[in-house]
């Protein structure tokens, strides 16, 4: 062991001096080694001074000594880039430790030292274009130990354009996304018709590499570092430079995607038409990876509208729109990756998603542009291709929340259009989530007041529809919530209410006639929908449970016509455990607060004194009403 510290900064200089060791252009690799060097270095010196049984080969310094010994290594005979790989290991080895034997204020200069080593490399740009990815590399293992004051002085508008070019772009990272293009050479057709891409193939090794590489195995601590430079960035422009570059890469994965094989298999039917070792091994690696880069990119935009939100600079009127804009459209061509994982639900999507579209809706023309860019390619028509039945999905789900943004017009000849091919009641039952998205986008446009005189147009041909849906492809909820949605739509004061005033009394009396001759087997299970409840529905319940659910949004005098008219066609289910479920479901909307208080009274008055309660439970219909005076009390009064 080394014990003159003059000796310990020669070979440390030498070290960091010797051109040998990095390669030209740079190989993370290399300085990965030279960081690894460092870093055992100081690991071996704390065991070596807490190990009683190393005694003989102890250094007499103490770790202060060394420590200051190694980092006076870092002079002016090697770039400052260099630096930060000494200095960076030095500072994560007595971090792992948590070595107690180092002053705070030796830890303080460390810190320090890191933090102006960085900025230093990163101001030597043009000096050196590969030395600021050696930063990254150490800024990703070290930036979460440093203290706040120190990670407040990194010169983040020259650290964030840094950090997403060597996450997303560089060829230590995911290289711009082209790789996944490349593997349809490697994707072959076997004697079984079925795809097989072989774990042997270049294509594989070359994922199998990307996913190894420094940046990308640490993508997620670089992502919080991108998101921690986006959070501090001062130069606004770099905000709206980042945003296009995460743009872009996300535009290449689905270009990329688009020409590979295996975006032409379902995910459900991938069992199907992928061979075992397709679908065991290599697939799943090359998923891994794409999870992994959408995690990236919903962290680095999450932090961009977060900052949008807060500045009011960015969002100007100028600048905003364009900002939510390119982050719709980011999700808009990763949405193959968000939509497998069911990343859609996570908070971070979430919030990412609803931001951008509340910001977007402030600015009519540059949502009716930006839905015009992602509308169907296929208007019409269902398309064939399973990646652009996910960009269908993903227009229907947006395009519901701009409803009340866009004119009549633009609903009717861009939302309406695009769902209209997916309310064909002729449609794959298998395609049940997309179906749902047009119904609600179909629903909200017809919900809008300005769109009135286009919801008398449809509305017919929609309940027709809806009625020739159901048992396939629509399931039993998502056909109740359409009529309930329909009935609410129509009810007074709208407008559509005000133009065609006996809509409701319509649909109740198609559903009513289309019970008298639907089935009463159980429905079987939707392959897509998990079981609803414990005991599966027949048609004939799931027309009367539409039935029931409407009964909250009817006027009065047509309420009191239908409350008789369904304990009537409660007694019509022949099943008895079918029959408890609709007498449950009309128990709940009778009582749990669901109609206001004028609709509730008339409820009350039915069920206590004209005999509902008779009628529902025994299927006593009440009796003919006796004539009497006004003010008499009759002798079955329930008074």
């Amino acid at each position: 062991m080394l014990s003159n510290p003059l000796n310990i900064t020669l070979l440390a200089s030498h070290l960091l001096a010797n051109d040998v060791l990095y390669s030209d252009p740079l190989d993370l690799g290399r300085c990965r080694q030279v960081f690894s060097v460092f870093y055992t270095a100081a690991l071996r010196f704390i065991e070596d001074q807490q190990s009683p049984a190393r005694e003989s080969v102890r250094s007499s310094l103490h770790l202060s000594s060394w420590v200051r010994a190694v980092v006076q290594g870092a002079d002016d005979k090697s770039p400052r880039w260099r630096h930060t790989l000494l200095i960076g290991a030095v500072l994560l080895a007595l971090q792992s430790k948590g070595h107690e034997g180092l002053s705070a204020d030796l830890r303080h200069k460390l810190e320090g030292a890191l933090v102006t080593a960085s900025n230093l490399a990163l101001e030597q740009l043009n000096a050196a274009p590969n030395g600021p990815l050696a930063v990254v590399f150490v800024l990703n293992h070290t930036f979460p130990i440093l203290s706040g004051s120190h990670s407040a002085r990194l010169n983040v508008n020259l650290l964030l354009p840094v950090l997403v070019d060597a996450a997303f772009f560089s060829r230590e990272g995911l290289e711009h996304g082209y790789w996944l293009g490349l593997i349809d050479e490697d994707v072959r057709e076997t004697k079984g018709k079925k795809f097989t891409w072989s774990s042997t193939s270049n294509s594989f090794c070359k994922v199998t590499e990307i996913k190894s590489r420094p940046f990308v195995s640490g993508l997620g601590a670089l992502s919080r570092l991108i998101s921690h430079s986006i959070d501090n960035v001062q130069d606004r422009a770099l905000i709206v430079h980042v945003t296009d570059r995460i743009a872009d890469f996300a535009r290449n994965l689905a270009m990329s995607w688009r020409q590979n094989k295996l975006s032409e298999v379902e995910p459900v039917e991938e069992a199907q038409f992928l061979d075992p070792e397709c679908l065991g091994r290599t697939l799943p690696v090359l998923l891994q990876l794409l999870r992994d880069s959408m995690f990236a990119i919903i962290i680095t935009l999450r932090a961009i509208l977060g900052r949008l939100l807060c500045d009011s600079l960015l969002a100007a009127d100028g600048v905003a729109p364009g900002l939510a804009t390119r982050c719709l459209r980011t999700l808009h061509d990763t949405h193959f990756i968000s939509h497998r994982f069911g990343q859609t639900s996570t908070s971070q999507y979430i919030f990412v998603n609803f931001a951008a579209v509340d910001i977007l809706n402030q600015y009519p023309a540059q949502a009716e542009s930006f839905l015009s860019s992602i509308r169907p390619s296929e208007p019409g028509r269902v398309p064939a291709h399973p990646l652009d039945r996910l960009n269908d999905l993903f227009f229907l789900n947006t395009a519901e929340h701009f409803t009340l943004t866009l004119s009549s017009r633009v609903s009717e000849e861009l939302l309406l259009n695009a769902a209209m091919p997916y309310v064909n009641p002729r449609g794959d039952d298998r395609l049940g989530e997309i179906y749902e998205a047009a119904h609600s986008v179909v629903l909200a446009v017809l919900a809008v007041p300005h769109n009135a005189e286009i919801a008398a147009r449809h509305v017919p041909f929609y309940v027709e529809t809806l009625l020739q849906s159901f048992p396939a492809p629509l399931t039993p909820r998502q056909f109740r919530l359409a009529i309930k949605s329909v009935v609410r739509i129509a009810a007074p004061p709208s407008p559509i209410a005000a133009s065609m005033p006996l809509m409701q009394a319509i649909v109740l009396e198609l559903l009513k006639e289309r019970m008298d001759s639907a089935a009463e087997e159980s429905l079987p299970p939707h392959p897509d929908v998990p079981v609803e409840a414990k005991t599966s529905s027949s048609e004939k319940a799931v027309l009367l449970l539409a039935i029931i659910d409407c009964l909250s949004f009817l006027p009065v005098p047509l309420l009191e016509e239908w409350l008789p008219m369904t304990a009537e066609q409660l007694r019509k289910i022949g099943n008895p455990a079918q029959r408890l479920l609709c007498q449950q479901r009309l128990w709940e909307v009778l009582s749990s607060g669901e109609m206001d208080v004028e609709r509730a009274a008339v409820c009350v008055g039915w069920w206590n004194s004209r005999g509902g309660r008779e009628h529902v439970l025994y299927g006593e219909p009440p009796d003919d009403p006796e004539f009497v005076m006004s003010g008499a009390i009759q002798y079955d009064s329930k008074l």
